[in-house]
């Protein structure tokens, strides 16, 4: 049986194969895989959110000094005027005064958990100071005698006494804080400002239980004796003798 050769391809057949793969007008059809082409009215949002981002992340991170950060915190105080509440008139001589620094390590833990779970160690560093004073309105009857010619005097005074510590909370400060895992999720969702107030006030006690083991009521007591001597021989008295009583 005879085999059929194959038509010649001519250059007809070309121009009509390749016009048939071509829509009218020249462009070539799209296929049903091939990716398109966005509109401008989607492009031109995501551009412009981008362009948003980049400077948002600049002034974030200060490469753009001139740039304001839109992340920046601004504090604001909405505290009323202090208002006073009372006057207390006194008649001391605050004739020494002295000034300490404790370091409050304060444990709190768990019976039956570790402390990576529950638990929370502070190491708080306190400054404060503890004065010492003779209270001179507190002198009883005929506790300053003068002679007749004005020219000797003797006073007896009380014994010094130490005032409540004063914690300096400007120089005053958290130096390091551990807590549990527990501990770090209930601070997330509020906050306890009753653990500053009690390293405060522990602060404080051990710097007034500190200021009773030091010579501080003893130098205000000779501090005061000074004073009085050099107020009182400046008026004309030549012999001065302060006593401390009770």
């Amino acid at each position: 049986m005879a085999r059929r050769s194959a038509p010649e391809r001519t250059p007809e057949h070309d121009d009509e194969s390749e016009a048939g793969g071509r829509p009218p007008g020249g462009r070539p059809a799209r296929g049903g895989g091939g990716r398109g082409r966005l509109p401008w009215y989607f492009g031109l949002p995501v551009a412009l959110a981008a362009v948003l981002v980049l400077l948002l992340a600049a002034a974030g991170l200060d490469l753009l000094p001139g740039l304001p950060n839109p992340f920046a915190e601004r504090e604001v105080d909405r505290s009323g005027p202090a208002v006073l509440k009372s006057i207390q008139n006194m008649s001391r001589y605050t004739a020494a005064t002295g000034n300490f620094q404790v370091i409050v390590d304060l444990d709190q833990d768990a019976k039956f958990l570790p402390s990576q779970l529950l638990g929370k160690r502070t190491l708080y560093v306190a400054t404060g100071s503890v004065g010492a004073y003779v209270d001179l309105g507190a002198l009883p009857q005929g506790a300053v005698t003068v002679s007749a010619d004005r020219r000797t005097a003797a006073i007896a005074l009380p014994h010094a006494e130490l005032a409540d510590a004063a914690l300096d909370v400007r120089r005053s400060y958290v130096f390091s804080q551990q807590r549990g895992l527990f501990d770090r999720i209930g601070d997330f969702f509020s906050g306890n400002p009753g653990d500053q107030q009690r390293l405060e006030v522990l602060a404080t006690e051990k710097i007034q239980t500190a200021a009773r083991d030091t010579a501080l009521t003893a130098t205000a007591e000779t501090n005061t004796t000074a004073m009085l001597q050099g107020l009182l021989r400046s008026l004309g008295f030549t012999t001065v003798t302060v006593t401390t009583t009770g």
